[in-house]
């Protein structure tokens, strides 16, 4: 692709990131010096920016044109010992604001994030459908009397029956029982010192 076929190159972002840089630019200055050269024969005034623990660099364009072609010239490039990969910034957002903040969404999807005091013009609720009743759970509580039991799996040659026998409840006249007293555990004999 060459940048004469890009027909409008405004939308693009003014900064590229520089992945798989050679450790060799981090640590060595003439290899950083012939690094950037690479790039200010693109566009003179470009600024760098080094990330050593990613093996990244950024450079910053003043037109999106010079990232374009520093990115087309500069893309699989062999520097050192590694191949450069070369990828655009991510582009500002157009919700940005001036102050570089993302602004609040248009009223017209507020209600969505959190419902206003009143309803948006033209929403009506939604029917609620009818409770579902379990008849089945309803005839099996039925089935179920106090003080008679009820087998719920009948037993087998290798497995045991389960039995729910059902409690009546007694209304208790008796006073609840108050807490057990703690008895305090005296300190034990300690025996006399024939000296003192």
């Amino acid at each position: 692709m060459l940048l004469n076929d890009l027909a409008d190159t405004s939308d693009l972002p003014t900064s590229l990131i520089i992945t798989n840089v050679d450790v060799s630019v981090f640590t060595d200055p003439e290899q950083k010096a012939k690094f950037e050269e690479m790039f200010e024969l693109i566009e003179p005034g470009a600024s760098f920016g080094y990330f050593r623990s990613f093996r990244r660099a950024r450079v910053t364009f003043e037109s999106p044109d010079s990232a374009a072609r520093a990115r087309i010239h500069c893309h699989q490039l062999q520097f050192g010992e590694s191949v450069l990969n070369c990828y655009f910034a991510q582009a500002s957002s157009p919700d940005e604001g001036k102050d570089g903040h993302l602004q609040p969404p248009s009223p017209q999807r507020q209600f969505l994030i959190s419902p206003p005091a009143s309803p948006p013009v033209g929403w009506e609720p939604a029917e609620e459908h009818e409770p579902c009743i379990n008849y089945d759970i309803i005839t099996a509580l039925a089935s179920m009397a106090p003080g008679e039991p009820h087998e719920l799996h009948p037993p087998s040659d290798t497995q045991p029956g389960i039995v729910v026998h059902i409690c009546e409840e007694v209304p208790s006249s008796e006073p609840k029982p108050e807490k057990p007293l703690y008895i305090h555990t005296p300190c034990p004999e300690r025996p006399c010192d024939p000296s003192s």
